[in-house]
């Protein structure tokens, strides 16, 4: 699903145009992306967790030229599934 299609979801399910719906969407994404930049948790209840990792610098090989390089350290976004969606996953599975 693209960012395009929870757009048109919202906009057929609350009767509102798509121009509003993107509205509330691209605000939505902002609002998120910009907690994840002050380093907070973003929590959404029955979705999942939003954080950001650090991950310290290290050196590595360029796989193509098996040239060490170094990686300076960086922040990373992850995502973990929230129980309901894990459940529901799983019992599609069955």
């Amino acid at each position: 699903m693209k960012k395009s299609d929870i757009t048109r979801e919202i906009a057929k399910r609350k009767g509102i145009s798509q121009r509003k719906a993107r509205a509330i969407v691209d605000q939505v994404f902002q609002a998120v992306a910009e907690a994840l930049t002050r380093g907070e948790k973003v929590e959404i209840r029955g979705l999942g967790t939003f954080k950001v990792k650090k991950k310290p610098s290290r050196f590595m090989k360029d796989p193509r030229t098996g040239v060490e390089i170094f990686v300076r350290d960086r922040s990373v976004p992850t995502f973990k599934m929230g129980k309901l969606i894990k459940n529901q996953l799983n019992s599609k599975s069955e």
